[in-house]
């Protein structure tokens, strides 16, 4: 087994995440802020543990995460939630708007700065039959939060439209948010695009 170091949970994150774009060692050293060799080495731990495959195209290499890998999807499902624990306040304000097969996305610059941030962002992707119902919530949060709220809502089959079409908004938000609640069901959704 690897051991998830905090800039190998990055790498890989980001490689599952990015649904749309393959990453070799040159451009995600620059998305990770470390070496080239650095990155490098942190490819081929993953690509020997079979947590990675690569594929040639032109002169590099490009990777992947190998999700057929029952391990691989364990792993990631730890590295979600392991990064979801940094922001255990905002798991706290949205407890309210999670129920069974919801999934609750936490993006945008509050995300990153909150002081600086000048509303929170979260996308939360529900049943149709659930928006009324989670319209209420957002509501009763919005009263009690000081900055305001900005809640995209979408069902599963919109994230998965959005996702074939590479909307480039929808792929920024998937590539940078915050899992708080959904675990599962985000995995579902985004394991139909995590490979080659």
């Amino acid at each position: 087994m690897i051991e998830l170091t905090k800039k190998k949970q990055e790498a890989l994150l980001l490689i599952y995440k990015d649904v749309t774009n393959f990453y070799n060692a040159n451009s995600l050293s620059k998305e990770l802020g470390i070496t080239q060799v650095g990155t490098m080495k942190i490819l081929k731990r993953f690509e020997k543990s079979s947590i990675l495959v690569s594929k040639k195209i032109g002169k590099s290499f490009v990777y992947k995460v190998d999700i057929e890998e029952e391990f691989v999807q364990k792993l990631i499902a730890f590295a979600l939630i392991n990064e979801a624990s940094k922001f255990q306040r905002w798991k706290d304000e949205f407890k309210s708007l999670h129920k069974k097969g919801r999934i609750i996305l936490f993006y945008g610059s509050a995300s990153r700065n909150y002081s600086q941030a000048k509303d929170i962002d979260v996308f939360l992707i529900l049943d149709k039959e659930d928006i009324r119902e989670a319209n209420k919530e957002i509501e009763k949060l919005q009263n009690m939060l000081p900055k305001k709220l900005h809640v995209i809502k979408a069902t599963k089959e919109d994230l998965m439209r959005n996702i074939k079409d590479n909307n480039k908004s929808m792929m920024e938000i998937i590539k940078t948010a915050i899992v708080l609640y959904g675990y599962d069901e985000y995995m579902e959704i985004v394991n139909g695009f995590a490979s080659f």
